[in-house]
């Protein structure tokens, strides 16, 4: 990733951003380039990424001529990319929203994204929180011809190399994952903070809990048989097949209703996020050596998630 300020010309459709007059110039750093995307580690998914190049250009006078400004932006510019694995909705949360959420936070909605690798269906179904997040039309990077000047960058997001995860201690504002699922609550008015404690003696009605439930890949054979085995054990079962988790905003409030999430590991437990704070999620373990990608991705971060 790379963080700068002062003159800074981007241009999206060349993929540039020219940093004019840089005192830390030095000739023999003065291009290098960044893929924005934060899954540094697999060498497959950064090679659909596409290259932003950064051109640092001496106090002096340069060959390089910096394209002149025909935009001009008053706020600071993210530039990220929703290429990779950003189809998942895992990936999509844990890769692109926290490290988004991260990064542009602080800015109170004064940030302008600018998107390479841009995905009309990701942006159309993430539009809820990038417009809680930043006040402005996000920009199709690839396809912008304008010149845009910006008083400081963010090339990449901040991620703290942890699924579904920040680290307060890493982030500049303490931020936490309840404070982003809080986040999340007030960007879909989710009604349910906490969960409060079911005195069944008390005759207060069945905690909830939603299944998630697959198909084709890790289904359960005998679905209909947990699901009664679960209504046996005092539960209000909402049944969450993949035609219901399609829309995110109506599923979050599906899933803020809840108390408990049951499924087996896969992207649909993402959806733990919408939980209210003191919810219980069970993660179910495939059959074939996967105890650990299933701790990594879901177990490990719950504590964090309250």
């Amino acid at each position: 990733t790379c963080t700068m300020e002062g003159d800074l010309r981007i241009h999206g459709k060349s993929a540039i951003v020219y940093v004019v007059a840089a005192s830390t110039h030095r000739p023999e750093n003065s291009t290098f380039t960044v893929r924005p995307y934060t899954r540094k580690w697999e060498q497959e998914t950064m090679s659909r990424i596409r290259e932003v190049t950064m051109r640092s250009l001496p106090l002096a006078f340069s060959f390089i001529i910096p394209p002149k400004c025909t935009v001009r932006h008053d706020v600071p510019a993210v530039v990220f990319s929703t290429g990779g694995c950003s189809g998942n909705f895992f990936h999509a949360m844990s890769d692109l929203i926290v490290p988004l959420y991260i990064t542009s936070r602080e800015y109170n909605g004064r940030v302008q994204f600018l998107i390479t690798d841009y995905q009309p269906q990701w942006v159309a179904k993430f539009r809820p929180i990038l417009a809680a997040l930043s006040m402005y039309p996000v920009i199709d990077f690839d396809a912008d011809t304008a010149v845009r000047c910006f008083p400081s960058a963010h090339v990449g997001l901040e991620s703290h190399n942890k699924m579904l995860a920040i680290d307060p201690s890493l982030s500049r504002n303490g931020y936490t994952m309840m404070g982003f699922r809080d986040f999340l609550r007030s960007v879909f008015s989710l009604q349910r903070p906490w969960v409060e404690p079911i005195s069944r003696s008390a005759g207060q009605q069945k905690p909830r809990l939603v299944m998630v439930l697959r198909r084709h890949s890790r289904e359960l054979t005998n679905e209909a048989d947990a699901i009664v085995a679960m209504e046996d054990l005092g539960f209000e079962v909402v049944a969450a097949r993949p035609e219901d988790v399609s829309d995110m905003g109506h599923f979050a409030g599906v899933v803020n209703s809840c108390d408990v999430m049951v499924g087996v590991h896969g992207a649909g437990l993402t959806n733990m996020v919408f939980l209210p704070h003191n919810g219980t999620v069970v993660q179910i373990v495939p059959w074939g050596d996967m105890k650990w990608a299933c701790w990594y991705d879901f177990g490990e971060p719950v504590p964090g998630m309250g």
